[in-house]
């Protein structure tokens, strides 16, 4: 099978996306490897493609979504990072990128500790493969509050990761979720949304030939640590409830990871041993000419940050999207000359 993976990210992640390509071309050389980036690089980083861990570079930009200035200002840092998961996958399947049998969408935050062959053994007989947030029930008031209730806020599925054919119903959820999150890929839980997730809560109704991975080595994660214990044996492999660990979720790297890491991995010192290992790893990978909480697209052209309640007005109002066709445009004229003249 000829594979396709991806991640998407800004340059923020930048140190993150190093080491999830780098584990990911150790076990995996022969797959094709993008980094899908909605973001323009700051001034004083040198960034070479060349040089990366990953093949090539998609900019989201370069997507063809109509209207990309508006209909980026409408998201946050979050929200178009998971949004631009859709058409680029939807994009895939039609050989945009490149000849792939298999699309395979990893979060940046993640890190292979083994091969993923298995799952090009499943995708033999299935289109779709989803892993769950949690496939064992807690049985603590504290772990059933910190994660069964946030599944069900955010969703079943962790979107972190997909894999699919990229064709049959692999190709069919790849539209549907192209469309979707093209309109609909908001933090927004009161109207039923988190981003991408809460969508693929429909994908085992609406779509044939899915997969729910409930093998424990896939997606480790802070949300399911109640459940999963870590072994290592004498020659260096990592087991998770007896099989191999595949790849860990690093979600939230600094102090609330570090919090809810320690709450669950309590006394299963393998846990802290992974962590330890992969914030040496994000350290190695950081540039420090790239500053804290970079994103090209969070101010104005001016240089003025862009407030959240801004983004929301602007994509409730379609007034506002044909008045102003590039909202970031500060200036006489401008969206956020209008903000200021409503003083809002």
């Amino acid at each position: 099978m000829k594979v396709l993976c991806y991640s998407s990210f800004t340059f923020s992640y930048l140190n993150r996306a190093r080491v999830l390509f780098q584990t990911l071309r150790r076990f995996h050389p022969d797959w094709a490897l993008v980094a899908l980036i909605t973001d323009r690089p700051p001034a004083g980083l040198r960034f070479d493609p060349e040089t990366e861990p990953f093949d090539r570079v998609v900019w989201a930009e370069d997507l063809g979504i109509p209207e990309f200035p508006a209909w980026l200002f409408k998201h946050d840092i979050v929200e178009v990072c998971t949004a631009v998961k859709g058409p680029f996958i939807h994009q895939a399947c039609e050989g945009t990128f490149g000849d792939a049998d298999v699309v395979i969408y990893l979060d940046p935050d993640t890190a292979l500790f083994s091969k993923l062959d298995p799952l090009l053994g499943w995708l033999e007989d299935h289109d779709i493969l989803l892993t769950p947030h949690l496939i064992d029930p807690n049985d603590t008031a504290d772990a059933i509050a910190d994660n069964d209730l946030s599944a069900s806020r955010t969703g079943i599925f962790n979107l972190g990761f997909v894999a699919i054919r990229t064709t049959g119903e692999g190709a069919r959820f790849a539209r549907w979720w192209n469309d979707r999150l093209l309109d609909w890929c908001y933090d927004d839980m009161p109207s039923g949304l988190f981003v991408d997730q809460r969508w693929c809560d429909h994908v085992p109704a609406l779509f044939d030939k899915v997969k729910v991975v409930r093998d424990p080595g896939y997606n480790v994660a802070s949300w399911n640590l109640s459940t999963r214990k870590l072994s290592v044996q004498k020659d260096g492999a990592i087991l998770v409830n007896g099989a191999p660990l595949r790849f860990w979720h690093f979600t939230k790297l600094g102090p609330m990871g570090d919090a809810m890491t320690k709450k669950y991995g309590a006394e299963n010192f393998p846990v802290y041993e992974v962590w330890g290992w992969y914030k040496r790893q994000v350290a190695a990978a950081s540039e420090p000419s790239i500053p804290e909480r970079w994103w090209a697209y969070g101010t104005y052209s001016d240089g003025l940050p862009i407030e959240k309640a801004h983004r929301v007005l602007y994509r409730q109002r379609a007034d506002l999207q044909s008045g102003f066709p590039n909202p970031f445009q500060a200036g006489e004229g401008g969206y956020s000359q209008w903000l200021e003249r409503e003083g809002l």
